[in-house]
């Protein structure tokens, strides 16, 4: 699948703000400074589509982007951001958990986690409360480009080892980088076949 047209619809904070015409979304999420707006940007080859920012914790609205007038991409906050209040952190938990349980239309959320580190509490926290809420998702590593090969790849395998011992099986994983283009490909073929078999 190409990417030919990426629009910024709408920001919201709610569920009932968010666009209704119905179209199928797919939703990013992972910890703060994970490249999330980055992966984004390199999916839909827009360099400023997803304002990008080396503040952690940046992103705290839920993020509507339209992709070739058919299905979106929702940039969804960060989570698991530290230097914020309880409140700013409740208020954020909030906005999450609205959007991934009440979105009728969103028909999968991409995990993200950074390929250079161990799978952090956070991490594994957020995806046991998806699993027990069933919802549908796939895994993708960022920054694939910055280290070598065969020790990112001792890393991811590391990562899907430790979600094994929980996870009877794992959905589908990915490797990116928004430097490189690495998985751009594999990602928006896996996509295109889920858009297929709504």
């Amino acid at each position: 699948m190409q990417i030919k047209d990426a629009q910024f619809v709408q920001s919201s904070t709610r569920i009932q703000q968010k666009p209704k015409d119905g179209l199928p979304e797919f939703a990013f999420i992972g910890r703060s400074n994970v490249g999330k707006s980055s992966l984004i940007n390199m999916l839909c080859a827009r360099r400023g589509l997803a304002k990008t920012s080396q503040t952690p914790g940046k992103t705290r609205l839920v993020n509507h982007f339209r992709i070739n007038g058919s299905w979106y991409i929702v940039d969804l906050p960060g989570y698991g951001y530290a230097k914020m209040s309880d409140k700013g952190r409740e208020e954020l938990r909030q906005i999450i958990s609205d959007y991934i349980l009440g979105s009728a239309e969103m028909v999968l959320l991409f995990v993200l986690i950074d390929s250079r580190h161990d799978l952090g509490k956070v991490d594994l926290e957020f995806l046991d409360w998806i699993g027990e809420n069933g919802v549908p998702f796939s895994i993708i590593f960022t920054k694939g480009d910055k280290t070598g090969p065969n020790v990112r790849a001792a890393q991811v395998e590391k990562n899907c080892k430790t979600l094994l011992e929980k996870w009877e099986e794992l959905p589908p994983v990915f490797v990116s980088s928004s430097e490189t283009g690495l998985g751009k490909e594999d990602i928006l073929n896996y996509i295109e076949s889920v858009l297929k078999s709504l």
